[in-house]
């Protein structure tokens, strides 16, 4: 393998020395890597124009104090983004992991509160998450909130719902939000699962440890369906989970093609049957 070192400098020289390199990978039939740095907002540093000319931009994103190590393709001329690669960090490098599931799932024995488990769709692939909650009596005049691994945003629309629509009074409450392993979880689908995380830790009540959660959570309080439901509990079963709860509507059209009889699929309308269901 040879190795080139593309200096930074102006954007004619950055052009020049990408175009040439192109062309002997087109001429060759070889790969070329062009490998640099990111700004502190996570984008490539330097000219943009090099995003533009390459046939694919990869990211490799990881917590500072895991060991595993994600490969998200953010560009691919000739194919899809919505793949990644799960990779450990080891003394021989990056070794690839087989079993997603099971490299971000802790302590499945768990018995504490404010634990829940999600399904969520990578590209292609399906992974079971846990998701931590905490909540605290807050002594600032504005309640923390702190989110690790998924949307601000997202949690703060959450708390808002379950405040109005289940009348749990989470104003005068820190709530701290993560999700284990260090990955970044960006689709609605794990809304039920944060949700029930948050109740659990603020009744301490334990969640069964056999329950995984699938649900978008929409203003009015009802869950509504996500995508890829089928590879969800797909991955649900394969992993020895029990219990699938979810959209109602979505798990009735799903029955009827089910041929797994090991899985229950358990249907609700809105986040207060969620919230009954784990307090029974």
């Amino acid at each position: 393998m040879r190795k080139f070192h593309l200096f930074h400098g102006s954007v004619s020289q950055v052009k020049e020395v990408t175009a040439r390199l192109m062309y002997i990978a087109k001429k060759k039939g070889i790969t070329v890597i062009v490998i640099g740095h990111v700004t502190k907002d996570g984008v490539i540093a330097g000219p943009r124009i090099l995003e533009h000319m390459v046939d694919t931009v990869l990211y490799i994103e990881g917590e500072r104090f895991f060991s595993h190590r994600i490969v998200r393709g953010v560009k691919n001329r000739f194919g899809s983004t919505n793949e990644i690669g799960v990779f450990d960090m080891q003394d021989v490098g990056m070794v690839e992991i087989t079993n997603m599931s099971e490299a971000f799932l802790s302590d499945t024995n768990n018995i504490l509160p404010g634990t829940s488990i999600v399904a969520t769709v990578e590209g292609t692939s399906t992974i079971l998450l846990e998701v931590q909650a905490l909540t605290a009596h807050s002594y600032y005049n504005m309640p923390r909130r702190v989110a690790n691994g998924i949307d601000f945003n997202r949690l703060n629309m959450i708390l808002a719902v379950l405040e109005k629509r289940c009348n749990i009074n989470l104003g005068a409450q820190d709530v701290y939000i993560n999700v284990i392993g260090g990955i970044k979880v960006d689709e609605p689908a794990v809304d039920l699962g944060v949700a029930m995380a948050i109740i659990s830790n603020y009744k301490n009540i334990v969640i069964d440890k056999s329950t995984v959660f699938i649900g978008e959570i929409g203003l009015t309080g009802e869950i509504r369906g996500v995508n890829s439901i089928e590879k969800r509990i797909k991955e649900v079963s394969k992993m020895g989970y029990k219990h699938i709860i979810g959209s109602k509507n979505q798990f009735e059209k799903v029955k009827k093609d089910l041929k797994d009889e090991t899985i229950d699929l358990i249907g609700i309308s809105t986040i207060e049957e969620a919230i009954n269901y784990i307090l029974k």
